[in-house]
């Protein structure tokens, strides 16, 4: 199933894609992609989708996940992106949070910070939780995934690298966590170590990568991550990024006002945004 959520910010509904692309309402079924029900989807797998209400138009595309409690990221986790950005792979995986109050629709507008002159991008795969887990072992660690995602980590990179402490201020911003278009149920995606991922800024390809060259994989991350507190259903954790980043170009490139980003994950949809400067 390729589920989402549709229209305005703070009021969005669930849906469901048909297989035309037409986008079905869910609201008479559950009240939110979130909580107990991403425990569940096998109960709207058994609908019978062509009975639902179609919508007609364009909706609005939300973040295709609600209530999300902890929005995790894995920093350095291709070997290619962490020699581009001149540091090493680190031993274990490097874990920070990201403010849920950056996560926003997949065509919502990139926000730059008002002074920002180094805000970027990285296109990732993000892992939805759909069932609690608690040290749980590598084995049986995908059968906690509700499904997958594209997430554009937009990333401030002075902010990040050059004003002390911890990533998070730099990773934070608001409009900072485009996630979706759909929230795509693993039996649609199979090995999710197997996936193309791509990222153009104005047209250009700057990032082209695959999910096969991650440092750690999405089995060995929620195991890991469970190690240390639950995931719960909701949780999202944003895998890493390929290179072709601003920071590793020479000299680095940033985004500004006015470009577009276009980016996707084979299977999991495309994201497509305008970049405008904070008022």
């Amino acid at each position: 199933m390729k589920l989402l959520r549709y229209g305005p910010i703070g009021q969005e509904k669930p849906g469901v894609l048909d297989p035309d692309g037409n986008i079905r309402d869910l609201s008479g079924e559950i009240s939110d992609l979130a909580g107990p029900v991403l425990a569940n989807l096998e109960a709207l797998a058994a609908l019978d989708i062509s009975k639902l209400p179609r919508l007609e138009g364009n909706p609005r595309l939300g973040p295709c996940v609600g209530q999300t409690g902890k929005f995790m990221c894995i920093g350095l986790n291709y070997a290619d992106h962490a020699a581009e950005s001149g540091m090493k792979v680190p031993p274990e995986p490097v874990l920070f949070m990201k403010a849920t109050s950056a996560i926003c629709g997949p065509n919502d507008p990139i926000i730059i910070p008002r002074g920002s002159t180094k805000t970027d991008w990285e296109v990732e795969l993000g892992v939805v939780i759909g069932k609690a887990a608690k040290y749980v072992s590598e084995e049986v660690a995908l059968d906690h995934v509700a499904g997958y995602c594209v997430i554009n980590d937009v990333s401030e990179r002075e902010y990040q690298i050059e004003r002390q402490g911890q990533w998070s201020k730099g990773k934070s911003c608001d409009n900072f966590g485009q996630m979706g278009p759909w929230l795509v149920t693993p039996d649609e995606v199979g090995d999710p170590q197997n996936l193309a991922m791509w990222l153009e800024v104005n047209g250009e390809r700057v990032q082209d990568g695959s999910t096969t060259t991650m440092v750690y994989g999405v089995a060995h991350l929620i195991s890991y991550l469970s190690q240390f507190f639950t995931l719960h259903p909701g949780d999202v954790i944003s895998t890493g990024t390929p290179p072709g980043v601003g920071l590793g170009f020479t000299p680095p490139r940033y985004l500004k006002a006015g470009d577009k980003v276009e980016l996707g994950i084979s299977g999991l949809g495309t994201q497509n945004q305008s970049v405008i400067d904070d008022d």
